[in-house]
């Protein structure tokens, strides 16, 4: 059964690749979520690897969660970018939850948290080329800028903690989150070329890895059972 998992989750990955780059050649709506909805049947796969096995759900059910929300919220920055801003940031908020219930929290936490914190907000605040239209996008940006760090740091601090498969593809993918949304910054408000592809091709990618960790969830709880 892992096998055919693996094999299937490399046919995701794929299938997730090929609709970024249709994304980017063709710029859909439809395209869009189309893609976006193929990193969350990723995650709803890797949930019933988890649910065959007969294994905690917690982790997976709070990770499918937040990478739905993340896809509405993909989905509403084309439509209405402060409405998507919001969601993702209530995704991210998820992710946290998520990544708390891996490793709980402990004081170290706001330490790797701090670390990625406060150049985000700096970047945000002090960056000269940024220009926000009003007030309310920039407050939006910090808030987000603050929430997204948080997930960051808590992934550092996981891994710094326990060392495994699982915690380093969640920092990978949560860095990669946080490069794509630095680019996205950077490609709205301050209007930086290239930086809306390079934002589409850490996104996808980030949001695969953060479902391909359910499976490594499931891996190293299987793992640890036989032994």
């Amino acid at each position: 059964m892992k096998k055919s998992f693996i094999f299937i989750n490399i046919l995701m990955c794929l299938a997730v690749m090929i609709g970024d780059f249709c994304y980017m050649k063709y710029g859909t709506i439809l395209i869009k979520g189309i893609a976006s909805g193929l990193f969350v049947l990723t995650g709803i796969i890797n949930l019933i690897y988890c649910i065959k096995n007969k294994l905690s759900l917690k982790f997976p059910i709070f990770l499918v969660c937040a990478l739905f929300i993340a896809m509405l919220g993909d989905i509403f920055l084309n439509i209405e970018f402060i409405v998507g801003g919001i969601i993702f940031a209530i995704g991210h908020v998820i992710f946290i939850v998520a990544y708390c219930m891996l490793h709980k929290f402990k004081w170290l936490d706001l330490i790797f948290m701090a670390s990625v914190l406060i150049p985000s907000i700096l970047i945000v605040l002090f960056l000269p080329s940024l220009n926000f239209s009003d007030i309310s996008l920039k407050v939006l940006c910090i808030c987000y800028a603050a929430i997204i760090s948080v997930m960051v740091g808590k992934s550092l601090s996981n891994l710094f903690r326990q060392k495994s498969f699982l915690n380093l593809n969640i920092l990978i993918g949560s860095i990669l989150f946080f490069v794509s949304d630095l680019m996205l910054l950077l490609s709205k408000f301050a209007k930086v070329p290239n930086t809306g592809t390079v934002c589409l091709l850490t996104y996808y990618p980030a949001l695969f890895l953060l479902a391909f960790s359910i499976f490594f969830f499931a891996d190293e709880k299987l793992e640890t059972n036989h032994n």
